[in-house]
């Protein structure tokens, strides 16, 4: 699997990563949840992706079990690469290091490899790049970044001081939701930031996708492979799925390794095209 080299100090992003929305919202789950994400990690996924979002707190809990495991089963911390998310309410100066002094504890380590802000609230962008770049001082973090921003959001926290310093920004993007490909993508490019896609297989709804379909099996995969290929094609760019079956969780790993024929490509380019027009964000 590929890397996606990051500006500032630090491990480079794994092309592909474990999403874990909706994980941790149910203590009966919580024994399957991190069995799932045990033998994800055993497996070969390398980077987790999480948020004080998500069971609050409770998809960080279930990682941090996991982990606490599969080290004892020889996994090492330098190993895996670890993406967690502030609250915009929690994104003050000092709300910031609270939040991620409670994230870093529930997932048992010393530091996050990516902290980010989760979405845009009231919260001066200022105040939160201070927070962060707190953090990345006392080792806590080793980088920052944001997440559903757009350009004109990305374009206001370059305005600020060290606003410049964000390595990555995660939003919806797909093969069917391409608005970011329009104008954001090409703006993260030229800026050195990351573009994570989160919900890659629009919630699983691709699967049902009739000429993603006949495209997969032209090339020899899955529909959900064909997907994350095309995601891992583009420079630049990260794709999150979420799986939690062993058969869904090999699959989706097996994407990084796919590479595309030139007719797919070609195909894939004429039935989902890059929107003409700038579109809103999208968000889930």
């Amino acid at each position: 699997m590929h890397s996606i080299p990051l500006p500032g100090t630090g491990p480079a992003l794994p092309a592909l990563g474990l999403g874990t929305w909706r994980i941790g919202e149910s203590k009966a789950r919580r024994a399957t949840e991190v069995k799932a994400l045990r033998s994800a990690l055993e497996m070969g996924w390398r980077l987790v992706d999480t948020a004080e979002m998500y069971g609050e707190g409770g998809s960080e809990e279930a990682i941090g079990q996991a982990l606490a495991e599969a080290q004892r089963g020889g996994l090492r911390r330098e190993e895996l690469f670890l993406v967690s998310k502030v609250y915009p309410h929690n994104a003050s100066r000092q709300g910031t290091v609270a939040a991620c002094e409670r994230s870093l504890r529930r997932l048992g380590v010393d530091r996050l490899d990516l902290y980010l802000l989760h979405w845009r609230g009231s919260v001066p962008l200022a105040e939160t790049v201070q927070a962060m770049q707190a953090l990345v001082a006392a080792g806590r973090i080793a980088r920052w970044g944001v997440s559903n921003f757009d350009v004109d959001d990305m374009q206001e926290l370059w305005s600020v001081d060290g606003g410049d310093a964000c390595a990555a920004n995660q939003v919806y993007y797909s093969i069917t939701e391409r608005g970011p490909a329009h104008s954001l993508l090409p703006w993260l490019r030229e800026h050195g930031v990351a573009l994570m896609a989160y919900s890659p297989l629009d919630q699983g709804a691709l699967a049902y996708d009739a000429p993603l379909q006949a495209l997969a099996e032209r090339q020899g995969c899955s529909t959900a492979q064909l997907a994350l290929a095309w995601l891992l094609a583009q420079p630049g760019v990260n794709a999150l799925p979420k799986a939690v079956g062993e058969a869904h969780l090999r699959e989706n790993l097996a994407a990084a390794d796919l590479v595309l024929q030139a007719d797919v490509q070609a195909e894939l380019a004429r039935l989902y095209p890059r929107p003409a027009r700038k579109p809103p964000l999208a968000m889930i």
